[in-house]
């Protein structure tokens, strides 16, 4: 396996650098992230489609990570809800150590195998699941262990990762691997790395839900109204959609609840 993610920075000296250098230098390296992801994109199309008719028939997608990796996935996992209206379980960030190591890192976690499939076990994985393991690195065990099981078991699995070749892609259906190079701090995976990270997971779980429907046009039409920005944001899609005044496009959203439901309420009364 080639380390790339664990080789020493382009860049030496650090401590001697301006402020000003420091800055424009992270923003050069992280200007080639964009490309990195660019070149895996027929991968993660693959992905996307085989996720897509497994949620339809019930399935949940699994995201299992350790670190900054486990963070990433549970910060995209945490997002679907509120912006596309899906229940909380549809798609699950799995971090090595629990909720606790969201915020405090939990040692020797990420080397328990087995850990991240007992973590699985609560919530009774079967064949319409997807996991997809993040791990920049491409070798942590807790990460390896799930996905191995989870393909075991019948599930559709994944990995997204920085370094070529490594034990986790040669556990999953599909690899994708994102070589962003060598980290601005060496080894700081959390840079470089995390950015393409991110950047798939965006790519996968937002390209998913438009195509299970939750998106109108451009429109989020089932985000849940949990604060008032988003209720304006939504009175201003039904009075885009509608042509009704402002007042009007937010009582009905706050009548109905939704967006799609207050467009489709209102559209089916126009017609009867």
């Amino acid at each position: 396996m080639i380390n790339i993610t664990e080789s020493s920075s382009r860049y030496d000296n650090l401590e001697k650098m301006t402020v000003k250098e420091l800055l424009e230098n992270i923003n050069r390296e992280d200007s080639t992230v964009h490309m990195a992801v660019n070149k895996i994109i027929p991968e993660i199309e693959r992905v996307v489609d085989q996720i897509i008719p497994r949620i339809k028939k019930g399935g949940r997608l699994f995201y299992v990570g350790a670190g900054t990796s486990g963070r990433l996935g549970i910060v995209d996992a945490s997002e679907i809800p509120p912006t596309f209206g899906v229940p909380y379980d549809i798609v699950i960030g799995l971090i090595a150590g629990g909720d606790q190591a969201i915020r405090k890192a939990v040692e020797s976690a990420e080397d328990d195998e087995q850990g991240a499939w007992r973590d699985m076990a609560q919530y009774e994985p079967h064949a319409n699941d997807s996991v997809i393991g993040i791990a920049a690195s491409g070798r942590t065990p807790y990460v390896i262990g799930a996905v191995r099981e989870a393909r075991k078991s019948g599930l559709f699995t994944a990995c997204i990762t920085c370094n070529p070749e490594t034990q986790l892609a040669k556990e999953v259906d599909i690899a994708l691997e994102a070589i962003v190079g060598p980290e601005f701090v060496t080894g700081s995976t959390r840079m470089k790395a995390g950015t393409a990270q991110k950047l798939v997971l965006n790519m996968i779980t937002t390209s998913v839900m438009i195509k299970l429907g939750r998106v109108k046009g451009n429109k989020m039409i089932d985000m849940q109204l949990t604060n008032k920005k988003l209720i304006e944001r939504g009175s201003r899609m039904i009075m885009d959609e509608l042509g009704l005044s402002i007042d009007e496009s937010k009582r009905l959203l706050l009548l109905h609840g939704s967006v799609r439901n207050a467009i489709e309420n209102y559209q089916n009364i126009k017609t009867v």
